[in-house]
């Protein structure tokens, strides 16, 4: 039930704020999105957001092809234009998102938020915490939570692009269903 994959055995991605996540390319659509995720063994559903969120109306789930139909590894937001706009690793079965050599995905929540603020202050940018509690660095488009797996907590990111023209912050960007995951 609360089974973590390991480290090693997740699929390597990188981040660059604001342009890619993996292979998601903020912009890009539904259709674009499910091709090059398939390429890296993914299979996807997409529907209308139960809860449509902002500017977010779409949303996609990808899981590991062998995965079972709960283990949705990555969830993708898309505007009402239907270009991507959001996506969300998770902390159990995601894979693993870097910003440069920073990993980001399933850590404890506190070390990740004392790196993350320490990368963050070393590029002249301006770290916060949430009011829940969760690393922020707006300057990266990056919200980090935390996700249970059992007794513990393991962070599972948040990345959006950029949000100025339908949300004031970050934080306003997350949907009401991410923040029901817990």
């Amino acid at each position: 039930m609360w089974s973590v994959v390991d480290d090693a055995e997740r699929a390597r991605w990188n981040f660059v704020p604001f342009e890619t996540v993996g292979p998601l390319r903020f912009g890009m659509s539904i259709e674009e999105m499910t091709t090059v995720m398939g390429a890296q063994g993914f299979t996807g559903t997409h529907s209308a957001m139960t809860r449509p969120h902002g500017a977010l109306v779409r949303q996609a789930g990808f899981r590991s092809e062998n995965a079972p139909l709960y283990e949705e590894a990555v969830t993708a937001y898309c505007r009402k234009s239907g270009e991507l706009a959001a996506v969300v690793v998770d902390a159990l079965c995601g894979p693993q998102v870097s910003v440069e050599r920073l990993r980001l995905v399933g850590r404890v929540p506190s070390d990740l938020t004392e790196r993350l603020h320490g990368y963050a202050e070393d590029r002249g940018m301006e770290p916060a915490v949430s009011v829940e509690g969760d690393a922020v660095v707006e300057q990266l488009g990056l919200l980090v939570r935390a996700q249970r797996a059992g007794d513990i907590l393991l962070s599972r990111p948040f990345f959006a692009a950029g949000f100025q023209d339908w949300a004031h912050t970050l934080h306003d960007c997350v949907p009401a269903d991410e923040w029901a995951v817990r």
